[in-house]
């Protein structure tokens, strides 16, 4: 069963302004209007190899 990639908990993702591609991926340097490891999938057959979890912030408490 593969695992499924939450791209926003990856350190490579970021929201674009465009309302047509509104994901970006920097890792693989695209942006497009679907989750970007739904399009690597598609493309490859495979997951995201690129996805690295974000690193997480201090509490300031």
């Amino acid at each position: 069963m593969r695992k499924r990639i939450l791209c926003q908990r990856c350190k490579y993702y970021f929201v674009t302004w465009n309302k047509s591609t509104p994901h970006g991926c920097r890792g693989m340097g695209f942006k497009s209007a679907l989750i970007p490891s739904l399009v690597v999938f598609k493309n490859s057959g495979e997951s995201c190899q690129m996805y690295t979890e974000k690193e997480k912030k201090k509490d300031d408490r």
